[in-house]
């Protein structure tokens, strides 16, 4: 596991021979995941190429190596549901896509990002602060917190919930 966060971090900074095995290596957990989420073989095809082109074109906008897979496998999601709404003549976004996000300024986005992280009780704004600023793996967090992995992850969920309704409102 740890050389494959040598490779993704290689990657993340500009490094094409990393990039390039880091694709070969994720392709066959792509492909599988696309089996599991596409209406068909085509599809998945489909699904696995585009996100493939995606991580390849983004992988420098990655910012925690440990969210890699979870990054990938919400490419393969979305492409997935992109390719069944076109099957089916349906072009709306996603129900997870928020528009009044997409809009906003950077800048307020991040003023705004900052103002909900302090807004959030102390326990869940260490783990948010841990978890994404700190880059801390849930693992390493339980530890410092002396909590369980699930009391972890549930309060992460919790913060992101309570942030995402900040954001909104």
């Amino acid at each position: 596991m740890e050389n494959r966060f040598v490779l993704i971090d290689a990657a993340r900074h500009g490094d094409r021979t990393a990039l390039e095995r880091l694709l070969a290596e994720s392709q066959p957990d792509i492909r599988r995941y696309a089996q599991t989420q596409c209406a068909g073989t085509s599809d998945a095809d489909d699904a696995v190429q585009e996100t493939l082109l995606l991580v390849y074109q983004r992988i420098g906008a990655l910012r925690t190596i440990t969210s890699f897979s979870a990054w990938v496998f919400a490419i393969v999601r979305r492409e997935c549901s992109r390719l069944w709404r076109k099957m089916h003549g349906q072009t709306e976004l996603p129900p997870d896509d928020h528009p009044a996000f997409i809009d906003r300024p950077e800048l307020e986005l991040r003023a705004d990002l900052i103002a909900a992280i302090h807004s959030l009780p102390d326990r869940y704004r260490e783990v948010i602060v841990l978890r994404d600023i700190q880059e801390y793996s849930i693992g390493e967090i339980a530890v410092e917190l002396r909590l369980t992995r699930e009391g972890v992850k549930s309060r992460i969920h919790r913060a992101r919930l309570m942030i995402r309704e900040y954001l909104e409102d």
